[in-house]
């Protein structure tokens, strides 16, 4: 077995993070900016403890980090980190590059052989 690389490792802690589709969409949320726990557990129906495990396992996986709220230490709200998800893209870009050549690959392979040998 190949040893993972540090930029695999992150993929796949990204993809591990990105599995369950309650995170999918705390994803989502975030994109249109920063929100609390709370909130997010309101808008997804769950309890805040649950909320907090998902969002665990999103800083886990680096996919998002807390961020400061002024006048008030205790209160969190979290933001996506871009990073992991240009990461992710890149990878797609290559595996879409490879899928990409090989029915190229294929459509040339079936041209050749409906025009016959010459």
């Amino acid at each position: 077995m190949i040893p993972p690389t540090p930029a695999a490792s992150d993929l796949d802690r990204t993809l591990a993070a990105l599995a369950d589709p309650v995170r999918r969409q705390a994803i989502d949320m975030l994109r249109r900016g920063p929100r609390r726990p709370a909130e997010m557990a309101a808008a997804f129906d769950v309890s805040l403890p649950v909320m907090s495990k998902h969002l665990r396992v999103l800083r886990q996986g680096r996919l998002i980090e807390e961020m400061p709220v002024e006048n008030d230490a205790r209160m969190r709200r979290y933001r996506l980190r871009p990073e992991p998800f240009e990461d992710l893209g890149a990878w797609l870009e290559e595996v879409q590059a490879f899928w990409s050549d090989q029915l190229d690959a294929f459509k040339d392979h079936v041209a050749r052989r409906r025009r016959g040998p010459r």
